[in-house]
């Protein structure tokens, strides 16, 4: 560590297992939280929010050294862990709870943000336009405790089997220069 202050940042990526799990292996990434934000119910439970009635986004919080890994870095990997072209879904989870968003706290967030949205789009990664929404963090909502490091803990899991799996094996062919060094 730098003394540089650590940085957090909020994202959606659709279910926030599947954003949690393969985040973990980045380099840098201090914590993952599971929660909820974007939406008008104050501390919403995960079924109020699977109904998709309450307006809050499944996300993860994510508190990183900017000195190991920038707000820039993240914001381009989590373009690519997900899919930011598909509104309000990822794949077979669909409703506004799975929307593609960043929850910026500050300007810096908010420009670095939109400038890596538009960066991603002019390199054409994705064929379709981006529907990623970049909104002010109003507040966000910790998740129940059984979300955090759901996947490590579930491994039986038929959903996250399906889902997780190819996720993390995208993160290490496409980052491994970023990630954690689990061989020390």
């Amino acid at each position: 560590m730098t003394g540089q202050a650590l940085e957090t940042l909020v994202l959606g990526g659709g279910c926030f297992w599947c954003i949690e799990a393969p985040f973990r292996e980045l380099r840098g990434v201090q914590a993952i939280e599971p929660g909820y934000a974007g939406g008008q119910t104050p501390n919403p439970t995960y079924e109020q929010v699977c109904t998709g009635r309450t307006g809050h986004a499944e996300v993860v919080r994510v508190t990183f050294d900017p000195a190991e890994l920038s707000c820039a870095d993240l914001l381009r990997i989590f373009f690519v862990m997900h899919d930011p072209t598909t509104l309000n879904r990822q794949g077979n989870d669909v409703g506004t709870q799975y929307r593609s968003a960043i929850f910026w706290q500050d300007a810096q967030q908010e420009k670095t943000a939109c400038a890596i949205r538009d960066e991603i789009a002019a390199a054409g990664v994705w064929p379709n336009p981006l529907v990623t929404e970049i909104v002010k963090l109003d507040h966000f909502w910790p998740a129940e405790d059984y979300h955090r490091d759901y996947f490590a803990r579930n491994p039986g899991n038929p959903y996250c089997n399906a889902v997780i799996p190819p996720k993390i094996a995208k993160m290490r062919r496409l980052f491994r220069d970023r990630l954690v060094d689990t061989a020390g």
